[in-house]
């Protein structure tokens, strides 16, 4: 038991496991997950729908999007952003590692007679001969990944993106960073029975990476015939860390706001949505 314990609180390397499919393709999780996104009032694994109808909206008059724009949202979910921008006559793209959300989405085209693509498939992974006017990452997925990672989807955004085409994305910044706490609590059937149907016991360790900026909500989960550790990452970012990095691969920042509905940015801001175009 002393020695599960020790593994239990480990504290790894930044970015050392990569745990996306437990989340997103494990039967039970991925469920849970799309009655998050469904939810319209509450901000989890998506924004509340009144933050994305101002969203969309801001997005269509910003970029000018049009029956002539093609745009592709990675990291799409259940289809909440392509669905709207869809409406416009935009040629619309989905990306998603969920099939559950994937089916989902294509569903919900199919009602509203939308010509929208979808591909089910880890966004790190996907490849394709369509070039955008328009790449969007929203909810701060892009702080899940690792420098390399990062590195690796910036590449392919420039390769996708028609030249001076746009990017537009969203990062927790370090306001977020620095309230959080290293913590270690545990909990019978945590998360409310989020992570199976069975009885299960939860830990989770919080811990912080200070010269990284780098966050782990690390959850290990153990059932009566099982046991697994889920790892949720995030890297935080100030304006300069994230203008290095889109520079580094051959962006030209244009604005920051403060999230991905247009607000101006200010200091105090907890998330930075910057906009970036192909040199």
């Amino acid at each position: 038991m002393f020695i599960e314990l020790e593994k239990i609180n480990t504290r790894p390397k930044p970015f050392e496991f990569y745990t996306a499919a437990e989340l997103w393709t494990d039967e039970y999780t991925s469920e849970q997950m799309l009655q998050f996104h469904l939810n319209e009032s509450i901000d989890l694994s998506s924004r509340n729908h009144a933050f994305i109808d101002r969203s969309v909206d801001w997005i269509i008059s910003h970029f000018n999007v049009n029956a002539d724009t093609a745009v592709a949202d990675f990291g799409c979910g259940p289809g909440l952003y392509t669905t709207r921008l869809a409406k416009t006559g935009a040629a619309v793209t989905g990306i998603d590692f969920s099939q559950r959300s994937i089916d989902y989405a294509k569903g919900i085209a199919a009602d509203k007679n939308l010509d929208i693509t979808y591909h089910c498939q880890n966004y790190l992974e996907f490849n394709t001969d369509k070039r955008f006017d328009l790449i969007i990452m929203i909810f701060c997925d892009f702080c899940a990944l690792s420098g390399a990672q990062r590195k690796m989807l910036l590449e392919k955004y420039h390769t996708f993106l028609k030249p001076g085409g746009s990017l537009l994305m969203d990062v927790h910044s370090l306001n977020i960073f620095n309230q959080k706490q290293e913590t270690a609590t545990y909990e019978l059937n945590q998360l409310n029975g989020f992570w199976s149907p069975n009885t299960y016991y939860g830990f989770v360790n919080s811990f912080k990476y200070e010269d990284e900026k780098v966050s782990l909500d690390k959850y290990t989960i153990i059932e009566k015939d099982r046991t697994r550790t889920v790892y949720n990452w995030l890297q935080y970012f100030t304006r300069e860390s994230l203008t290095e990095e889109l520079t580094e691969n051959g962006f030209t920042v244009q604005d920051f706001f403060s999230d991905v509905a247009g607000l101006p940015f200010t200091p105090e801001s907890a998330d930075i949505a910057v906009v970036a175009t192909k040199l």
